[in-house]
């Protein structure tokens, strides 16, 4: 496997050579990311058996050499696609819950909405469209998808929950449950926009800030011991 001349870096430059642009070393930097971009995008439209590494190089705009000089596989890729476009927002969110000083319910309301938010518009809710149809091919991706999203993703949710139980703002509920009835539909609301959101089918039209608005206001009245009129 050969390298773009312009991508080694184990090679000593000559005396006298000249630095390179700062352009080009801020492309450099860039390229992780915009391979990333490219294998989700590929990874969502054409299924992960059916998207090839050349392919990905190809939409990123450079050769297959380059891209081995930064992930060594296409699996690697999936796996920082799911760490990177995902994981690192969860940590985010637990950074967000613990600095909260207020009420678990207002911490829940704004935290989960614009959570929910921000990753429905950015390319990440194409990651959970990519893991429902892919995850009975490839079971590799069920225990990256628990270790990576689905633990710390409902140890934040749940400690949230548990925090207003503690408070008495919510009644005494099974934890999890109300996890999996927070979380499971608005999975579904990211795998709609990538399967039947993309098509122009009557009747699909559904506004996702006013169903998340919706869905976390039903959750949070349904749990609470003095649900507002």
């Amino acid at each position: 496997m050969s390298a773009e001349p312009s991508e080694r870096s184990d090679l000593p430059e000559p005396a006298g050579t000249p630095a390179p642009p700062a352009s080009h070393q801020r492309r450099k930097a860039e390229r992780p990311s915009e391979l990333l971009d490219a294998a989700l995008q590929l990874f969502v439209e054409k299924g992960f058996a059916a998207t090839k590494t050349e392919d990905i190089a190809r939409l990123a705009g450079v050769s297959k050499g380059t891209l081995y000089l930064y992930y060594t596989s296409k699996e690697d890729l999936l796996r920082e696609v799911i760490s990177q476009r995902v994981s690192t927002r969860i940590a985010e969110g637990m950074a967000r819950a613990a600095a909260h000083q207020g009420s678990a319910t207002e911490l829940m309301r704004t935290l989960l909405v614009d959570w929910w938010m921000q990753t429905l518009e950015s390319d990440a809710s194409g990651v959970f469209k990519l893991v429902v149809s892919e995850v009975r091919n490839f079971p590799e991706i069920a225990e990256l998808w628990f270790n990576e999203i689905s633990q710390p993703g409902s140890q934040l949710i749940g400690g949230m929950v548990q925090r207003g139980i503690d408070s008495g703002e919510f009644r005494q509920v099974d934890v999890l449950s109300v996890v999996y009835s927070i979380v499971m539909p608005l999975v579904m609301l990211c795998v709609h926009r990538h399967s039947l959101g993309a098509c122009e089918c009557p009747g699909m039209g559904l506004d996702p800030q006013t169903f998340i608005r919706a869905h976390i206001d039903l959750v949070l009245r349904g749990i609470s011991t003095h649900p507002e009129p």
